[in-house]
């Protein structure tokens, strides 16, 4: 860890200088506060060693937090409203698929700053060395670059090997599409009585990303752009929704809140559970010796076309002040930098949004000692933007969703129904 301080501290050191030498005024010698916030109060595991770091190393500037959003709707939500009164953060940590709608509402304000002059202002080889093309996609919107990629994810499945091989499965060759997982999930279901032969906790997630990730990994897209319609009205959009039927009426799944889900797989009473990377360090401590766990990569289905969406969030400026601005620039290089990237990867599970982060001087000998940690990272060339909708309304478009899904899961409606009712309500709040 010394040598990655080291190394963390020259770049940024040879960053500001690289930038003086562009012509760029230094940062003030007195000490300038951001204002940051972020949602999902657990993650403030690695929020706060990042901030303390960073303060370490720029003891001219000090973050200090506001209190988390429960999620990135909640998030969503606050900011839209500080818009409205003017009490914005200076630094906020938007989740993808609600970035284009934050930034079109604050865009008409003045309340968000566009980072590619920062980006180019920056050495070439710095930005080439730190930052892929794909990874810095997924903070622009409209072709601008509003925020930098902090965490990023796509779903992996959590195995209880126990569970399995008494179904007759084998851990080290697990099947590769939902519907042969769905199959198995039927039979560790019936293998030992009691259990869940799996989660797909859909009917409850507190946004879209379980739902566009049962979409995109069939081949399909969320809308037309062109037209205004959903895009899956049709039998891959049923398919959809009778596989999330399955999960229930042959895999066992009980449809309790996503929480309970979690209690349950550590617990030993699921066999299979699909959830997000950033709980593997989580998960790992809370099973313990009970029994044998490992994560495995999503089955697609569709093995030529299917997509997973990029879940997690960016670090948008909305600072009005020119000090805190450039203060909140340094900040966001850091937690978008090798060593806070390492820290969010070893603390979590989330894929590293920085090219240096994976290398030998970081994640490289994390990875080989824990292969959990590396699953995700082995479904990058399916990764894809997590999207939201046009209109302005992709939180209540999802709670609306989700009402409808849970219904055709617990059999109260059919899913051709539910399918019906998802695309009449979802293009009505488009509009």
């Amino acid at each position: 860890m010394k040598r990655r301080t080291l190394l963390a501290g020259t770049a940024l050191g040879a960053t500001t200088l690289g930038a003086m030498r562009l012509g760029m005024p230094a940062l003030a010698a007195e000490e300038v506060t951001l204002d940051v916030f972020y949602t999902q109060p657990s993650f403030s595991q690695f929020h706060e060693p990042i901030a303390a770091e960073f303060m370490k190393q720029r003891p001219d500037i000090k973050i200090v937090y506001r209190a988390p959003a429960a999620d990135y709707d909640e998030g969503h939500q606050v900011m839209l409203r500080a818009a409205v009164t003017n009490q914005l953060p200076d630094v906020y940590y938007a989740g993808y698929h609600l970035l284009a709608e934050l930034t079109h509402t604050l865009e008409r304000r003045g309340q968000i700053m566009d980072l590619g002059p920062l980006l180019e202002a920056e050495p070439a080889e710095w930005r080439e060395a730190n930052y892929a093309p794909a990874i810095l996609s997924v903070g622009q919107v409209d072709g601008v670059q509003r925020g930098l990629g902090v965490a990023a994810s796509s779903c992996v499945m959590y195995v209880n090997e126990d569970l399995v091989r008494a179904a007759g499965g084998d851990p080290d060759n697990m099947p590769t599409t939902l519907d042969e997982i769905i199959t198995l999930a039927g039979k560790i279901k019936d293998a030992t009585p009691g259990v869940s032969g799996i989660t797909y906790n859909v009917h409850d997630w507190p946004d879209d990303w379980l739902w566009q990730t049962l979409i995109f990994q069939a081949g399909g897209e969320l809308y037309d752009p062109a037209t205004g319609k959903v895009a899956y009205d049709n039998e891959l959009g049923l398919h959809v929704l009778e596989d999330a039927r399955r999960f229930v009426a042959e895999g066992g799944m009980k449809l309790i809140n996503f929480n309970e889900s979690r209690q349950q797989f550590v617990a030993g009473q699921t066999g299979i559970q699909f959830d997000t990377p950033a709980r593997v360090r989580q998960v790992t401590e809370l099973i313990g010796d009970k029994f044998k766990m490992r994560t495995v990569a999503f089955p697609v289905s569709n093995k030529e076309n299917g997509k997973l969406p990029t879940g997690g969030n960016a670090a948008i400026i909305t600072a009005k002040d020119e000090a805190k601005q450039k203060a909140a620039w340094e900040f966001i290089k850091f937690v978008t930098g090798p060593q806070a990237q390492t820290i969010v990867v070893e603390t979590t599970g989330y894929m590293p949004t920085n090219k240096l982060a994976t290398g030998p001087d970081y994640l490289g000998p994390f990875y080989e000692a824990n292969p959990n940690f590396a699953t995700v990272t082995s479904q990058i060339d399916r990764s894809r933007p997590w999207q939201g909708y046009p209109g302005g309304n992709s939180v209540r478009i999802w709670r609306t969703q989700r009402d409808i899904i849970a219904n055709v899961m617990r059999g109260d409606v059919e899913p051709k129904d539910g399918l019906a009712q998802i695309v009449e309500q979802t293009e009505a709040l488009m509009k």
